[in-house]
């Protein structure tokens, strides 16, 4: 009688962790690895003031094949969203309606997506500019935006790639699938923004934290709306000033 869990309850429970724990170890848990073996080796060779991370590094010294692997890139990363999607979708129930990836509200979806830029994006610069001139974060590259005619959409294309792989991965599946394990929205959330921050060491412990931040921002925000539109425009919005603005304006700044 002490046993209050029905067996079959405790069976989807696990199948569910099982479930989860591989697409986190097939998406963004294997660059969260990655990255911090890439912020160890950093940290083991040089100060980080001293060194340079490429968000967009070229695939093939030859213009036309780096852009065939960049596409290749995107499609199998948005291969990642489609997996998550598949497996958020009930009979009856769409996964695009239920995590709020449709178009049935864009402009008030892109309303608040300026604003979380404006909030977010905005004050992730100035953390970037002061925690440079500590020496707690890597030089970041966005990409040459002179290698090819086609290279400014398809930087364009790879800002929409990471809005969508990240905010549908961490907020559209992994805040509902822990949702319904921990019961906890708070344990959740701290859970997924330490994921986000995770995969962005490689950048250095500041860039690190402020990503927490925007996870525990951008979480909070899915509980409140239920949708990941406007996380994905944002996020997309952001990306897009990081990928080609800050390249156009960077000859100007001191």
């Amino acid at each position: 009688m002490s046993d209050t869990v029905h067996p079959d309850t405790r069976y989807a429970r696990r199948r569910l962790g099982w479930e989860v724990g591989i697409v986190v170890a097939l998406s963004l848990g294997q660059t969260a690895l990655y990255s911090l073996l890439s912020l160890i080796r950093a940290a083991l060779r040089a100060p980080l003031a001293d060194q340079t991370a490429s968000l967009n590094p070229q695939q093939a010294e030859e213009a036309v094949w780096d852009a065939v692997y960049r596409v290749l890139d995107v499609f199998f990363d948005l291969c990642l969203v489609a997996l998550v999607i598949y497996l958020l979708w009930e009979p009856g129930r769409s996964a695009f309606r239920r995590i709020g990836l449709d178009f049935s509200r864009f402009w008030r979806d892109a309303g608040l997506g300026v604003a979380l830029v404006a909030a977010i994006g905005i004050p992730g610069l100035g953390l970037y500019a002061v925690s440079r001139m500590f020496g707690m974060t890597v030089e970041v590259q966005a990409g040459d935006l002179d290698q090819a005619l086609w290279t400014v959409p398809l930087l364009l294309l790879s800002a929409a790639r990471a809005g969508l792989l990240e905010e549908v991965i961490l907020n559209g599946y992994l805040v509902t699938r822990l949702g319904a394990l921990w019961r906890r929205p708070w344990v959740v959330l701290v859970a997924v923004a330490l994921l986000r921050g995770a995969y962005h060491l490689y950048q250095g412990p500041a860039m690190a934290l402020g990503n927490v931040v925007m996870g525990l921002v951008f979480g909070w925000c899915f509980l409140r709306w239920r949708r990941t539109m406007p996380l994905v425009l944002a996020h997309a919005f952001i990306d897009t000033i990081a990928f080609v603005g800050y390249p156009l304006a960077a000859p100007f700044l001191p």
